[in-house]
């Protein structure tokens, strides 16, 4: 047994002063507001939150950071930088800068990731010995880095509607839907890692697959992701091909249920949003990229409204800042109805926690409560960014580096700022730079 006590603490009644968290075996024990600190206790400064889910990563997208903005451009430009990128990797090169991000993702108060997995095969598409070689790295880099990992596995058919892949894509792609599916049955889960599915989106998977990777979710009860609606063009070109919307084409091959989890939404439409709604899907935005990317702002006022949860997530990881996606989910519906205050603290924390983890198939953590994993995150209240701020407001206030000490599973994974790994951002450099030569 041992027992962490916080001057403030966010539980699911909100913030309260004074609480002792027991842990026994990775699990809280028990919660006890008001309580005076015992001699052995581990102290947190500032206000500890639950550990903060990553709805949505592409690993090695990481190394593109600073390196796609000297012209202008839009999402398809973009992508033909990540292909280069991505043709590039090995399983070796790949754990490197996995390690390296998901250490970065702990330092700012993650302690879970749902790994968005589409870099399956070699060269030319050519399986590794271990069809799932690709898969294998980015759960030991995840276990090392201290983080949990929902590990979404990906099924990605077309180049295109009605194009077969080419070039950097074959490293993407299984010759059929069932293909995937045997190949993705392979795959393990751990105490660390649980195993789901990805539609990567409707203009690379065809409707006569989508049913196939929905059932693979269903039976497994496993969490399904996919992108939707990123841009336009993907809208325009469903329409066109198959008279419906992207958000119509899951519902109507049974991929849009409660165990589904939409990534951007950022062009929906407002039938799109009641089928969201009803089905109970979670929508994850992903603030950063989305301007990183010019993607446009997803209505996430109507999509909460009509019934979806929202969570967050880094995506390309242009920022690894998951309190400043929260935030985002606020300021970009700021941006968007003129109005403020679309979101209370309370709900930028849910999805900054609770959502996110229960959209990455892990219901129950996420909370400061008897029964939950044990991860904690402690933020700073004594910052120049934060210095001031009411602790239950303080989400609207920190960011990543305000976040000083991270518990995952009762693991001590980040204490005063600095990864038990050491200096991350050394690591991430010996990670990035051979990338690039």
């Amino acid at each position: 047994m041992t027992a962490f006590w916080a001057a403030h603490a966010w539980l699911p009644a909100g913030v309260r002063p004074e609480v002792r968290i027991e842990v026994a075996d990775g699990v809280i024990v028990a919660v006890s507001p008001g309580s005076a600190p015992q001699a052995d206790d581990t102290r947190l400064p500032g206000v500890v939150f639950p550990g903060f889910a990553n709805a949505h990563s592409h690993a090695f997208h990481r190394a593109l950071r600073g390196r796609t903005h000297d012209g202008r451009g839009s999402f398809w430009t973009w992508r033909e930088a990540m292909y280069s990128l991505a043709g590039r990797l090995t399983p070796d090169t790949y754990y490197e800068l996995a390690l390296a991000t998901y250490a970065e993702m702990a330092l700012a108060g993650v302690s879970v990731v749902g790994e968005f997995h589409y870099l399956h095969h070699g060269p030319g598409g050519i399986p590794y010995a271990d069809p799932n070689a690709m898969a294998a790295v980015l759960q030991q880099a995840a276990r090392d880095a201290g983080v949990r990992l929902t590990l979404l596995d990906t099924c990605y058919l077309e180049g295109g509607i009605g194009r077969p892949l080419d070039g950097v894509q074959l490293r993407f792609g299984d010759p059929t839907a069932d293909a995937w599916a045997e190949r993705a049955a392979r795959l393990a889960a751990d105490e660390n890692t649980r195993v789901g599915a990805a539609i990567h989106s409707v203009r690379a998977v065809p409707p006569a697959a989508l049913g196939t990777v929905a059932a693979w979710a269903h039976e497994r009860d496993a969490p399904l992701h996919v992108h939707l609606s990123e841009q336009p063009a993907e809208n325009q070109a469903a329409v066109t091909a198959y008279g419906r919307t992207p958000a119509r084409l899951l519902a109507d091959h049974g991929a849009l249920t409660a165990r589904t989890t939409a990534v951007h939404a950022n062009h929906v439409t407002a039938g799109d949003v009641a089928l969201l709604g009803a089905a109970g899907a979670s929508v994850c935005a992903c603030p950063t990229t989305e301007q990183d990317l010019a993607d446009g702002l997803a209505p996430t006022g109507p999509l909460r409204a009509a019934g979806s949860p929202l969570c967050v997530g880094s995506d390309q990881h242009a920022v690894v800042d998951l309190l400043l996606e929260a935030r985002l989910l606020e300021h970009h519906e700021r941006l968007r109805t003129g109005e403020r205050g679309a979101f209370a603290p309370s709900t930028l924390v849910t999805a900054l926690t609770e959502a996110g983890h229960a959209a990455l198939g892990w219901p129950g953590n996420g909370r400061l409560a008897p029964g939950a994993a044990a991860d904690l995150v402690a933020v700073r209240t004594d910052t120049v960014r934060t210095a001031g701020a009411d602790p239950a407001q303080v989400v609207l206030a920190a960011g990543g580096a305000d976040v000083d000490t991270v518990v995952t599973g009762g693991r001590v994974v980040v204490q005063d700022g600095t990864h038990e790994r050491g200096d991350v951002a050394s690591l991430l450099a010996r990670a990035v730079a051979p990338l690039w030569r």
